[in-house]
């Protein structure tokens, strides 16, 4: 029998831009479901957060920030920055049109296999919710459906 479950992953981010490892948050979630073998979808929440699977290595984590700040970078004149054009913006408005182009290259969902209740992901790969407007509180919808059963059913 198939089974939905459902949470809500809370981040607090703690720089401007960086890539969180949420690869064992995830096995977690999976581990008090006892789903055993199905798919877990992880939802961004935000519009200038992205999720990635990639090696969460530490000078690799900053070629990635580096390489996007200087394909998209700040100071570029945006019209998205034009907060005096834009109407009922509040005063904290950051000028973050950069952040969202790059979210929108990123993406900001994954599906990734359960097998014999293991995310599926190789020797190599992490979940990384990449913040790109931080910091901030961040959420991560996820929701796992799948059987308890073993492979094969």
């Amino acid at each position: 029998m198939v089974t939905f479950h459902s949470t809500r992953l809370e981040r607090t981010t703690t720089a401007n831009i960086s890539c969180d490892d949420i690869s064992a948050d995830l096995q977690a979630f999976v581990d008090a479901t006892g789903i055993r073998n199905g798919l877990l979808v992880a939802a961004g929440q935000h519009t200038t957060t992205a999720l990635v699977v990639n090696e969460a290595e530490e000078r690799l984590l900053g070629d990635i920030e580096r390489h996007f700040l200087a394909l998209t970078p700040p100071d570029r004149p945006y019209a998205h920055n034009d907060l005096h054009l834009r109407p009922g913006i509040p005063a904290d408005e950051p000028r973050n049109a950069h952040a969202h182009l790059i979210a929108l290259k990123l993406g900001n969902h994954l599906t990734l296999p359960v097998v014999d209740g293991r995310l599926g992901l190789g020797r190599y790969q992490a979940v990384l919710l990449v913040e790109l407007d931080g910091p901030r509180q961040r959420q991560v919808l996820l929701q796992l459906c799948g059987d308890g059963s073993g492979v094969g059913g």
